[in-house]
């Protein structure tokens, strides 16, 4: 198997950026349903 020396992420440049932005994402999905079933209950 070859490795290519190209091998960036799209859009953020690094795998890191894609992964902070991931668990930031689901962080604040987790706190808007959180709210939301408050709002609602």
């Amino acid at each position: 198997m070859i490795k290519d020396d190209n091998d960036k992420a799209p859009l953020f440049g690094s795998w890191r950026g894609w992964y902070i932005f991931v668990i930031g994402f689901l962080v604040l999905l987790i706190i808007l349903f959180y709210l939301f079933t408050k709002r609602f209950a």
